[in-house]
């Protein structure tokens, strides 16, 4: 038996009951939306890629069990820092407990705390830095524009950061969607430490254009014409880790799409949501499924799962249960 089927195993026969149940009818739905031929998007938001969460997210791309990514700009850049720079994080054991002056201490040190993991300053992000640097200078030379993700597709299929490798590249999420060219949609990525270093490479005037690296309305009018091209041979289904922009971002492709552009396309065909915000209807993370459908996101009959829990734990138990399948 495969390490995944042993896991899926276990979480049938102790998975019965509340949030755990719910974990498993959320998997088993997202396996029958693919045994239909449907498509799926992931949305990551939070610190997954820091949290190492390619370990198990890469597989699943490499299977075929997602079809497109909406996430945060620092989860595009994370997966990469981790990647060549793994050997010098820091885990810090107390990090609940740090005062004012250890965090200072750590800043002194170049290193930056997401919550128990230090990611080193020089050799991650000055590093990277310098390479996706040359790619956006010679795009704006060039007067071409592209994505966020396409310029780290660039910079990861050119294997100039191969020779800095220090975790198994099978464990990169974004080099395994880079292989599949899958699409990745960033809302916001003008907020991740590259888009903080892209507007300051402008301001100094080493790149002329800001629209060398396509913005936000760029992506949603590319996310309507992904949408609406696969939607028309299957569904997609929704799968969010996490709430903010990385989930409110896509969503709401389909009510732009049948509201403001007036045209029929298909509901969101599943969703799942695993999130540690407390249930609110004030908010968008914090809303239960059922919200979405007077926004004409979801249909009555979309099978529609929130998993309240932490989703580091909850997503590797949750994708091993898949790729079993």
């Amino acid at each position: 038996m495969s390490n995944y089927a042993a896991i899926k195993q276990f979480m049938q026969h102790n998975y019965r009951h509340f949030n755990a149940k719910t974990v498993v009818e959320a998997a088993d739905a997202y396996i029958e939306q693919l045994r239909q031929g449907h498509k799926m998007m992931i949305t990551l938001a939070g610190a997954m890629s820091t949290a190492e969460l390619g370990i198990s997210l890469a597989e699943m791309i490499r299977q075929n069990k997602v079809h497109a990514i909406c996430c945060t700009g620092a989860n595009l850049e994370e997966d990469v820092f981790n990647l060549v720079a793994h050997n010098s994080y820091e885990r810090i054991p107390n990090w609940r407990a740090l005062t004012a002056q250890e965090e200072m201490d750590l800043a002194d040190r170049g290193l930056n705390r997401v919550t128990d993991t230090c990611i080193p300053e020089e050799e991650a992000l000055r590093r990277i830095e310098h390479v996706i640097c040359r790619h956006w200078q010679e795009a704006d030379q060039n007067k071409q524009s592209y994505f966020p993700y396409e310029f780290m597709y660039k910079m990861l299929l050119s294997g100039e950061l191969e020779p800095f490798y220090q975790i198994d590249k099978a464990d990169s999420w974004l080099l395994a969607a880079a292989e599949k060219n899958l699409p990745i949609f960033t809302p916001g990525w003008e907020d991740s430490t590259l888009g903080n270093i892209f507007v300051a490479n402008h301001i100094k005037g080493n790149i002329s254009n800001l629209d060398t690296v396509k913005s936000g309305l760029h992506q949603m009018k590319k996310l309507i014409s992904w949408y609406k091209e696969n939607t028309q041979t299957s569904r997609i289904g929704f799968f969010q880790i996490g709430g903010g922009i990385a989930g409110d971002f896509p969503i709401c492709v389909v009510p732009l799409v049948t509201q403001d552009l007036q045209e029929d396309v298909g509901l969101w065909s599943y969703f799942c949501q695993i999130s540690d915000s407390t249930t609110s209807y004030g908010s968008y993370s914090g809303a239960v499924p059922n919200e979405k459908i007077s926004w004409g996101k979801l249909d009555i009959d979309s099978p529609k799962f929130i998993i309240e829990s932490d989703a580091t734990i909850v997503a590797p138990l949750m994708f091993a249960y898949l790729l079993a399948s």
